[in-house]
């Protein structure tokens, strides 16, 4: 079967491509291939089924900073396309957004099934066909043309897009063609500790730093370019299995290299009262010996962390039920001081964030001309989306990297097709 375009992933970045593409040139022949029985099936459930689409960062340099990989790269491509083209992009179609408190970007609907909806009748408006249970096992170029085959299938385009997540066949077959490729590792995932300061209180959320140790307590340097110190900031959610939560999160994605490296066996330091230092929070105990003296030390938090927590953090400092502030020794309030301010917790293994799989590794972003998504070694063959050696902090971002390099990969071919005709 003869297209003009073919892209090879049904996903987000496959289906923002393929329409884009059409919208540019409606007189273009374009297929989707997906191996899966179902497209835009990580839409469905990102987001817990509501589609986190972007983020409120509206200038590019800050929104680059949210990529552990991939930051210096987008930061061109954010120039031509980010957070405020995609949700026009979306309205412009009837998908009405909302931007939440914490800046996530959601359909006012609060249903990814807005968003599955907008692709689907826009790929049937403009004829865009869409192979299901089709899997990709060979491309390859034949004179100007890619020829693409699946199981007793062969497919011919001049174009062609890959935008296959973090599929390892494909990776593999791009390996073959000799590109370098990143090994994959998990990228977002939350933290299982085993530990009776948060043991029973699955649910409490405040914020904190925190910081990554090595098993003999010593700070490790995480995966950086120059912009990570290796400790992040955010709430800190405790589950039946240990600890989630943004803070966490930002935590696993710049470190999802040394994370691996690790084993996945490490320590945290935690502050809980990430507005005080260590001395801060000890004069601020010493204080409350005076201001809160005949009150019971775990009868209340007095400082901004949650009580029952906060209950856990004065028993875990040997601090003898019922006792009264007033009566605090000295190596007391410094035994608490450090359980709120460098509470080191030991991590055994990591969880898999929700159902959004997301991993660091694929195509080395030095073999993509970022201003047009194009592969810099093969002639009319487009990269997009996760199947980049690009991956972001959860909140919208990783979808973000798939509508720019779907669109500026789409405005480039259509570029090209117009200064085909006009010779």
């Amino acid at each position: 079967m003869n297209f003009d375009i073919i892209v090879i992933g049904g996903g987000a970045s496959g289906f923002f491509s393929a329409i884009n593409c059409a919208q540019l040139q409606p007189h273009l022949k374009i297929a989707i291939l997906e191996r899966g029985a179902e497209v835009l099936e990580k839409v469905r459930i990102s987001g817990g089924g509501r589609c986190n689409v972007t983020h409120a960062v509206f200038e590019p340099k800050p929104l680059s900073g949210h990529y552990p990989r991939g930051r210096q790269e987008l930061l061109g491509p954010f120039h031509s396309f980010m957070t405020g083209d995609t949700m026009q992009w979306f309205e412009d179609l009837g998908v009405s957004l909302k931007i939440e408190e914490d800046g996530r970007v959601f359909p006012v609907s609060d249903s990814s099934q807005s968003i599955i909806n907008c692709f689907t009748e826009q790929a049937a408006k403009y004829d865009i066909t869409v192979f299901k249970k089709t899997s990709v096992i060979k491309f390859e170029q034949q004179g100007s043309n890619w020829c693409v085959h699946s199981k007793g299938q062969k497919f011919t385009s001049q174009y062609l897009i890959i935008a296959t997540g973090s599929n390892p066949k494909i990776l593999q077959i791009l390996k073959e063609m000799d590109f370098g490729i990143e090994p994959q590792v998990p990228s977002l995932f939350t933290f299982n500790i085993t530990d009776d300061r948060i043991k029973g209180l699955a649910g409490l959320s405040t914020n904190a730093v925190v910081s990554l140790l090595d098993l003999d307590g010593n700070a490790v340097k995480m995966e950086k370019g120059g912009v990570f110190d290796g400790e992040a900031q955010g709430q800190v959610l405790i589950t039946h299995w240990g600890l989630s939560g943004p803070g966490i999160l930002k935590l696993s994605a710049w470190g999802a290299r040394t994370l691996n490296e690790l084993r996945y066996q490490f320590k945290i330091l935690i502050n809980w009262l990430p507005e005080l230092s260590l001395e801060e929070a000890s004069e601020q105990l010493n204080q409350f010996r005076f201001d809160l003296a005949k009150q019971q030390i775990s009868t209340y938090a007095p400082l901004d962390i949650p009580k029952r927590l906060w209950q856990r953090l004065v028993e875990s400092s040997d601090i003898t039920p019922g006792k009264k502030w007033a009566d605090l020794s000295a190596a007391e309030i410094t035994s608490l001081s450090h359980e709120l301010n460098r509470g080191i917790f030991r991590v055994s293994g990591k969880s898999t964030f929700k159902e959004e799989f997301v991993t660091a590794g694929g195509v080395d972003l030095k073999e993509i001309d970022f201003r047009s998504f194009r592969s810099k070694n093969y002639n009319n063959l487009y990269l997009v989306g996760e199947v980049l050696n690009i991956d972001a902090i959860t909140g919208g971002f990783n979808f973000q990297n798939a509508w720019t390099g779907g669109f500026i990969a789409a405005r480039d071919i259509a570029r090209r097709v117009s200064e085909m005709a006009a010779s």
